[in-house]
C-alpha cells in the first residue's frame, strides 16, 4: 500500500497535464513521480456482420503519415460519460450512430506514467448520422471486411485499436 504525500502540477496543457506526485510506501520509503492526468478516452468497434470501420490518420507524435486506428476520442465533454462520448465520437468520425451498444473492456492506456484510462465498446446495428467533426482532424475513414480481421491485427500499431480488434475476435469467436 502506498500514500499520496503531496505534489505539484508542473505543466498544463490541452489534452493532459504533468504532476510531480510524491508517495510514502507501508515500507516507510518515500518516492517521486512524474504523471500525466489525462480525462480518459473512448474507442468504438463499430461492425455491420460483414465489415469494421477504422480511420487511418496522421500520427505526428510516432512520425506516423498513416495510423490505423479505431473510431475514438477524448473524455473531454462536461458531463458526458464514457458510452456518450463513445456515440458521438463515432458519428463525428465516421458519420454512423448504433443501435446496440456492449461494453468490452477499460483499460489503461500506459499505467507506468498516465492515469489515463480508455473504454472500449463495441457497436452494432449501424446507420448513417451526421455530427461536426473537429476541423483539424485528418480523417480518412477505412471500411474493412471480417475476412481481415487477422490481418489488421497483425498490421496494427496503435495499442487502444489491438485492445479492441482482439476483444472483438474473441467476441466474434464467442458468438
Amino acid at each position: 500500500m502506498f500514500e499520496h504525500t503531496g505534489g505539484e502540477e508542473v505543466y498544463a496543457g490541452k489534452i493532459f497535464t504533468v504532476r510531480v506526485d510524491r508517495f510514502r510506501h507501508d515500507d516507510s520509503e518515500e518516492v517521486t513521480r512524474e504523471r500525466v492526468v489525462h480525462p480518459g478516452a473512448v474507442a468504438v468497434l463499430a461492425h455491420d456482420e460483414e465489415r469494421f470501420w477504422l480511420v487511418a490518420q496522421p500520427r505526428e507524435a510516432v512520425g506516423e503519415d498513416e495510423l490505423l486506428e479505431l473510431p475514438a476520442g477524448k473524455l473531454d465533454e462536461e458531463g458526458e460519460d464514457p458510452l456518450e462520448t463513445a456515440q458521438r465520437e463515432l458519428a463525428e468520425e465516421i458519420g454512423k450512430r448504433a443501435e446496440s451498444w456492449r461494453h468490452l473492456t477499460t483499460f489503461y492506456s500506459s499505467a507506468g506514467f498516465t492515469d489515463e484510462e480508455v473504454w472500449i465498446y463495441l457497436a452494432t446495428e449501424l446507420s448513417a448520422a451526421s455530427a461536426e467533426s473537429d476541423e483539424e482532424e485528418r480523417i480518412d475513414i477505412r471500411e474493412i471486411p471480417l475476412a481481415e480481421l487477422d490481418a489488421t491485427i497483425a498490421n496494427n500499431r496503435d495499442a487502444k485499436t489491438l485492445v479492441g480488434l482482439l476483444w472483438f475476435r474473441a467476441y466474434l469467436r464467442g458468438s
